[in-house]
This record gives structure tokens, C-alpha cells and sequence, in this order.
């Protein structure tokens, strides 16, 4: 018997599907495909209270299985570890496809005037309904988001993951300054609101906390101070973040912290990097601050498509992969200056951004990032992002088939790497074809 199975298990809380199964056990960035990749044809994930306990060929795996566990087939269909979604902004799915502008008319234009409704509690429940639904129909288990600085916007988020048994890593946004005054606290608010959630959510279920100062811009150095104390009590906590997104964001943070030599330095010297320290962006870096990210190993997380519909700018995700010096990186949708919550959608935007800086990244390493490597990047690949014995059943089952051009693109890959490319590219909501968080199916499409 497997790990987790006894001699007198009758098979009532074991779940299995089987399908194609495809899953990271290393870093396809530094190493070869066979030393990094695991592919089963024909395999089983077996899972006992929502827990794995095997997963393997399905000649192997069913030999552990009693005769009354009742196995979800997907015959044909690839099945991959949850998508993780490192940077989204729950309150801006309103606000999606707004006419571009660069990032700070952008956050004033539309940013901040949705995200005063999340007052209203009410608004708050059915927006974090509709978001956690609509990251579960594009196959995302696991996602780190911005609430707004409102306490029931946290809570309303939070209690619609955990119905859903998703990880969901989420904060209240610390802001004292430079917004509307209905969206400003005080870092004494700030301190007492943060504290009684992370009491009240933080490590309950799959709820993590995220102290999530919303950028420097809008935190004077006394909320950073208090953001850094509460982190001193609450070491395992999260931080979240933007850092360098825009040119006129990074002389705006020159100007109101003259004392600091760069964007990174700021949130440096208020000990608010290192690991679980997540930022996106990380667009426009001086040398330093590289060398910042590296020695501290603070996670960036990439948000192709958000980059591309502001104009940011073209992030240099080959430079954060340099071996002995890499940097922790992750993918992010940022909605709602990203277009879509698909992260399938993100890779092709991903790729692209590569393409313009002359670099490039393959479909193992893409995919690659928003599973094992996203969960890594996040702290969190003890419990999640690939098929490993003990970690929580999260997957994601692709229909490679799903629409008629797919289906007719799908008969001249040559190889699962470019069946993978293809789907990256030409793949959208429609080939996730079930989500199960902890074993359990949350989605499944028609």
C-alpha cells in the first residue's frame, strides 16, 4: 500500500483521476527535461481526503487502490498540477478593458474609483464570488491578490476561497496617501485592521495573509514602518507589492524617498523583502537592485500582460534565470490591467515579451512557472504545484482538442513540447475542462 493507505481502507475517502498526467520535479530553466519532467501516458492520481498518496503509471497506482474508489477518467485529456497566479487585483475584474493609459492616470482614472465601492459589503461577496469562480474556470487553484483597503473586502475574498477550497494568499492595501480619502487609513488603522485579520484568517484553512502596502507611492515612511511591524509579529505572513512597473512611478518614488538610492531600496530598508516578499512587475531595475532581488532572494513576479496593455515596459525574465544567481519569479495576471484571468492567455504574452528582448522561453519552462515554479516562488511547494505524496490535490484537466482550430492545429505536433506551445499560444478559457481543489471538482466546463 502507498503512503497514506492501510490494509483496512474501504476506499470512502479516496478520490482518483486519471488521464495524461504531466507535472515538474525540477527547474526546467536549469536542467534537462529528463531530469525536471514527469509524463504518464496512461496514470492515476490517487488522493485521500484530498491529500495525494500515489500517482503514477495507472497499471501501478490502481494495484493500491481498493475496487469501490470511484476514478474520474479524462481519457486523452493532459492533467497538470492547479495554476498559480502570483499577482491579481480582485476588486479591478470590474474595471477590465478599460482604455489604456499609462499606470498612474490608469489607477486614478479607473483604479481607485472601483475600488471605493468596495465599501459595500454586499459588492464585496458577489465580485469575490464571481473572481474565485472565474479563476477556477481558467484552471487557477492558487492566486496572491490585492484586496482594497476595506477589511470586508478581505473577508468577503477570503470566505469565498475557502468555500471553494482554494490557497489564496490576500491582504487588505495599506495606503496613506497620494489616493482618494475614501481610500486612504492611517498606519494606526492600517496596524490594527491588518493585525485583526491576520488573527482571524492567517493560516486557517488554505487562507494565507499578504501585508500588501500598495506600492510606495501611496505609504508614507511611518505606514511602512508600522507595515514592517506587524511583520516583525507575524513573521510567516506575507508581503505584496509593485516595484518599478512604470518610468514616472520610479521618479515619483525618487522624489518622495530622496534618502533612498532606488525603488527596491525602500521597501529594503523597511524589511519588507526576502522570501515570501512578493512585487510585481520589476520592469525598470538598476544593477543594485538585481543584485538586491538575489542576495535576498525576493520573489518578482512577471505580468506580461498587463505590461504590454499599459506600455510598461518588457521584463527580463532570462536575467532572473541566471545559474548560481537566479531570482525567484512567478506569473501574474494582474487584472485588471491584464486583459484575462487565463494564465494560458499569459504565457503567449509571456513568450512574446521574451521574443522582443531577443530571448526566448520554451512551453516546459512556461508551464513550468505557473505550477511548480510559481509555487516555489511563493513559498508554498511543500503543499502544492506538482503530484508529489502528501501535497494537497489541486489539477487541472486541458482538453488539447477544445476548439475546431485546436483540434485541427493538434494533428501536426510532433511532441509533447509542442503540443504544450500550441496550447500556451492558441488556448484560452475553453481548454480547461475540470479544476479540483483538494480532490474535490470545483469546475467543469458545459
Amino acid at each position: 500500500m502507498s503512503k497514506g493507505l492501510t490494509d483496512n481502507n474501504t476506499g470512502e475517502s479516496l478520490t482518483a483521476v486519471r488521464g495524461r498526467l504531466l507535472w515538474f520535479t525540477g527547474n526546467p530553466f536549469q536542467q534537462s527535461r529528463s531530469d525536471c519532467v514527469r509524463y504518464e501516458e496512461d496514470g492515476i492520481i490517487l488522493m485521500d481526503k484530498g491529500k495525494i498518496v500515489a500517482c503514477g503509471a495507472a497499471s501501478d497506482v490502481s494495484e493500491q487502490m481498493p475496487e469501490t474508489v470511484k476514478i474520474d477518467h479524462f481519457p486523452n485529456r493532459l492533467i497538470m498540477p492547479g495554476f498559480i497566479d502570483a499577482h491579481v487585483h480582485y476588486p479591478q475584474v470590474q474595471i477590465m478593458g478599460a482604455h489604456g493609459e499609462q499606470l498612474l492616470d490608469w489607477l486614478n482614472k479607473y483604479t481607485f474609483i472601483a475600488e471605493k465601492m468596495y465599501a459595500d459589503t454586499d459588492h464585496a461577496k458577489a465580485n469575490a464570488q464571481f473572481f474565485c469562480d472565474e479563476l477556477l474556470k481558467n484552471g487557477t487553484t492558487t492566486a496572491a491578490t490585492f484586496c482594497t483597503v476595506h477589511p470586508q473586502s478581505v473577508d468577503a475574498l477570503f470566505s469565498a476561497a475557502s468555500k471553494r477550497n482554494m490557497t489564496m494568499i490576500a491582504g487588505k492595501v495599506m495606503m496613506d496617501r497620494n489616493a482618494p480619502d475614501r481610500l486612504l487609513d492611517t498606519p494606526e488603522l492600517a496596524y490594527d485592521q491588518s493585525s485583526a485579520l491576520i488573527k482571524k484568517w492567517h493560516g486557517k484553512g488554505r487562507a494565507l495573509y499578504a501585508l500588501t502596502p500598495r506600492f510606495a507611492p501611496c505609504c508614507t515612511p511611518e505606514q511602512l514602518m508600522m507595515a514592517q511591524a506587524l511583520r516583525g509579529e507575524f513573521p510567516d505572513v506575507y508581503v505584496q507589492s509593485h516595484l518599478c512597473e512604470n518610468l514616472d512611478e520610479i521618479a515619483w518614488v525618487d522624489e518622495l524617498f530622496p534618502d533612498h538610492d532606488s525603488y527596491l531600496t525602500v521597501y529594503d530598508h523597511y524589511g519588507l523583502t526576502g522570501p515570501r516578499s512578493l512585487y510585481g512587475h520589476g520592469i525598470h531595475l538598476k544593477q543594485a537592485e538585481w543584485q538586491s532581488l538575489i542576495d535576498r532572494q525576493t520573489t518578482v513576479v512577471h505580468c506580461p500582460t498587463s505590461n504590454m496593455f499599459l506600455g510598461s515596459g518588457l521584463f527580463d525574465l532570462e536575467r532572473t534565470q541566471n545559474a548560481g544567481h537566479e531570482i525567484p519569479v512567478a506569473i501574474g495576471t494582474d487584472v485588471g490591467a491584464g486583459t484575462s484571468l487565463s494564465l494560458i492567455k499569459t504565457l503567449s504574452e509571456a513568450y512574446k515579451v521574451a521574443q522582443l528582448r531577443g530571448a526566448t522561453i520554451t512551453s516546459l519552462q512556461a508551464f513550468y512557472m505557473i505550477t511548480l515554479g510559481g509555487a516555489c516562488a511563493l513559498d508554498l511547494d511543500k503543499n502544492i504545484g506538482s503530484f508529489d505524496a502528501g501535497k494537497a490535490g489541486d489539477i487541472v484537466v486541458l482538453n488539447p482538442k477544445a476548439t475546431a482550430l485546436l483540434q485541427h492545429r493538434m494533428q501536426y505536433v510532433e511532441n509533447l513540447e509542442d503540443e504544450l506551445f500550441v496550447l500556451m499560444t492558441l488556448g484560452d478559457d475553453r481548454i480547461i475542462e475540470a479544476t479540483y481543489t483538494e480532490g474535490v471538482k470545483q469546475y467543469a466546463c458545459g
